[in-house]
């Protein structure tokens, strides 16, 4: 028996990058997973690797911006599965431009998925794992919510008030028995890096790859019930950013 049967996940951004390398780690430890995210084909795709390795996983397609998309996953993973351990808030969009040569109808994308969807996500969940009495939310999030820098200013404003928000989900969760763990990885080796800030990091700086976050997803999920993990930062060995 693998260590974490009986286990359900559900992870946004789940098709692709950090989603879908946890999917897949977690899914090798005998958690159910159900990947979200608006495009089917890499979902399927994800799916289709975990149930050929003898996991269970199920595809759903939804888009984070919408609370009543979320409120129906939130609705079918629990009518499947009974229960629901572990919310990994993934899904975003990056933008790299200038403050006076941005794209501001791109920018308000990148607020509406990174800031509003992620609200969404964990308002359509939390309800349910207050009824149940536990469970884990671990927010996948990024350094930039924690420092900041030229060529960045609308993703790294959206990682901000992800902390800032994960930070008052901590306070407000955990006395009702919920854990909650932000990550905050350094470059990763995903299109959010075809960029020119990436691109000169790279000179010198060889990128994490997206399983290198998802084994420190699994090791906060792993902990034991009186033990929380309420922050990983990662970042390749020679980043200094």
């Amino acid at each position: 028996m693998k260590k974490n049967n009986n286990k359900v996940a559900v992870i946004t951004g789940g098709g692709t990058g950090i989603g879908a390398a946890t999917a897949k780690e977690l899914a090798g430890t005998g958690v159910s997973v159900v990947v979200v995210g608006r495009r089917p084909k890499p979902l399927e795709e994800v799916v289709s690797l975990i149930t050929s390795a003898g996991g269970e996983a199920v595809a759903h397609p939804a888009d984070i911006s919408d609370f009543s998309a979320m409120e129906g996953l939130v609705k079918k993973t629990v009518d499947r599965f009974g229960h629901i351990d572990l919310l990994v808030p993934n899904a975003a969009v990056h933008d790299a431009s200038s403050i006076d040569g941005g794209d501001p109808e791109w920018w308000r994308t990148v607020i509406t998925i990174n800031v509003a969807g992620y609200l969404n996500t964990v308002r359509a969940f939390l309800p349910q794992m207050y009824i149940q009495g536990e469970g884990h939310i671990i927010t996948v999030s990024s350094l930039s919510g924690r420092i900041t820098y030229v060529g960045e200013p609308v993703y790294i404003t959206s990682k901000h008030a992800q902390v800032a928000f994960t930070e008052c989900l901590r306070k407000e969760a955990t006395p009702r028995g919920i854990k909650v763990t932000i990550i905050e990885p350094g470059m990763v080796e995903t299109p959010f890096i075809d960029n020119p800030v990436a691109a000169e990091l790279k000179k010198t700086v060889l990128p994490l790859d997206p399983e290198d976050v998802a084994r420190s997803i699994r090791f906060a999920f792993e902990q034991p019930d009186n033990s929380t993990i309420c922050e990983i930062s990662l970042r390749p060995k020679k980043q200094l950013l």
